[in-house]
């Protein structure tokens, strides 16, 4: 069993992410093995955490992967772990849209049997936070919160205030933070700026929220409240698993078979294993672990790479990958590396498989903000102002490497950017909701478009990706 803490806030912006970032660190500093997590489909968030802990943040998403998957990806995660710290999302009890609790943190909390400590941003108040936590403490009984920390606290006489109001709650005080500038991570038009792009700034902050949280925060108390956390129960999640079980039909059975009808030619051990590139670095930090983890495990070769410092693909590259991030912040460098651009134009003409989500999708564009980008998709890309953001219920419009015709799957648009046209001829996705529309690209091996996915929750996207680049010609 794993103890476990999820650290949650009545609404965003109230500090989550200092504070669950600073007790990985500080518990990590003890010499603990601590599991990060992220409620949600936050990209930036973990690699923070990842940071604090030196193992991958991983998302914990009920809408994206469905509530049955939470248990058993958080046991995937935290293995071998002595505490898990999951960093929740937005307001405790705030989710989907129209969707009641799905995928809110109060929901995660309750399927991982975890109690709640709630971070309060007590600046401008002082009574009144005793009405604030007794109204989310009591608002659902099956959630527990099992302490608070306050956090923004202006002095000495701010804090007893505070202490003498919560005193009689039931709930326990266990941390008060000051301000505190030294922790403060520096955020743009899509939240924080990701440590990829910060390297000794960001590891400078992660160690100032670790020493903030040991100077104010109880650990032996908040460890105590995590080890009070019951067994789950849960088998943990298994790449090679679910890999197997989708290939077997008993999951998808829509999957490319053999001129038999029996495994995919991806998984058996006679054929070549396939490389999949997959673009990293600075300008495309978005990534889920699992997607990696369901490549490998349906016989590629993961291969990472930078497009704003390698010249070309990795050798051998027969499909690729490339995720969200920030391509708008190094459209001058990403456009000035011709020879990479020229090699991703080339392997798209061989017809090899290309998954591009988000940032991707612009990357393979004629050009972004007016400068050249790899030309694979006619269609240009420029900033907006308008902000893009939600969950979506998507169905394949057409046949392509990630999925068949017709196929449902859960994602995740998050984006100031517009291309145009937003769709091609053979559209990526049909959206069934905030409206209904078609959006994306599928042309010969390239499926792009702004949708972030979570394979965990559908697995046949990486079998039937490296079906095909099994199938493919090599770059």
């Amino acid at each position: 069993m794993v103890a476990r803490l999820v650290i949650a806030a009545p609404s965003s912006g109230a500090g989550k992410t200092t504070v669950a970032t600073g007790l990985m660190a500080a518990f990590a500093g003890r010499g603990l093995a601590v599991s990060p997590h992220k409620v949600g489909p936050d990209y930036i968030d973990p690699g923070y955490h990842a940071l604090a802990t030196g193992r991958p943040g991983r998302n914990l998403d009920a809408y994206m992967c469905g509530t049955g998957l939470i248990a058993p990806l958080f046991e995937h995660g935290a293995r071998g772990c002595d505490l898990a710290v999951v960093e929740g999302v937005m307001g405790l009890y705030d989710g989907a849209a129209d969707q009641g609790e799905l995928a809110s943190t109060a929901q995660v909390a309750k399927l991982l049997k975890a109690p709640v400590v709630l971070v309060v941003d007590a600046s401008s108040q002082s009574r009144s936070v005793a009405a604030l936590v007794h109204g989310f403490a009591s608002w659902d009984p099956e959630v527990r919160i099992g302490g608070v920390i306050l956090n923004k606290v202006a002095t000495d006489r701010h804090e007893h205030l505070l202490r003498e109001a919560l005193g009689g709650s039931g709930v326990p005080v266990l941390g008060v933070l000051r301000r505190a500038p030294a922790v403060a991570t520096p955020s743009r038009h899509l939240g924080l700026v990701p440590v990829a792009e910060r390297q000794a700034a960001a590891v400078e902050a992660v160690a100032a929220q670790a020493e903030q949280v040991r100077q104010g925060c109880d650990l032996d108390a908040l460890m105590a409240l995590a080890r009070s956390a019951p067994p789950l129960h849960a088998e943990a999640w298994e790449p090679d698993v679910a890999v197997r079980l989708t290939a077997g039909g008993s999951v998808v059975p829509t999957l490319p078979q053999t001129s038999s009808g029996g495994t995919p030619t991806a998984l058996r051990n006679d054929c070549p294993q396939p490389v999949v590139a997959v673009a990293g670095g600075a300008a495309f930090t978005f990534s889920y672990a699992e997607h990696a983890e369901l490549l490998t495990a349906a016989g590629a070769e993961v291969v990472r790479f930078d497009p704003l410092r390698d010249e070309a693909l990795p050798e051998g590259t027969s499909g690729l990958v490339i995720g969200g991030g920030f391509p708008e912040m190094y459209g001058a460098e990403l456009s000035a590396n011709e020879p990479l651009r020229k090699a991703v134009a080339e392997l798209a003409a061989a017809g090899a498989p290309i998954a591009a989500e988000c940032a991707g999708l612009l990357y393979l564009a004629r050009s972004l903000d007016g400068t050249p980008m790899c030309g694979v998709l006619d269609a240009d890309a420029r900033m907006s102002e308008r902000l893009t953001l939600g969950y979506r219920d998507a169905v394949a419009v057409s046949d392509s490497s990630l999925a068949a015709a017709g196929a449902r799957m859960r994602g995740h648009e998050f984006h100031r950017t517009v291309i145009e046209p937003g769709a091609g001829t053979q559209a990526a996705w049909g959206l069934r909701q905030p409206e209904r529309r078609v959006e994306g690209f599928v042309r010969q091996g390239v499926h792009a478009s702004y949708v972030h996915t979570h394979w965990a929750g559908a697995p046949e996207a990486a079998v039937r990706f490296v079906e095909h680049c099994v199938n493919g010609p090599a770059a």
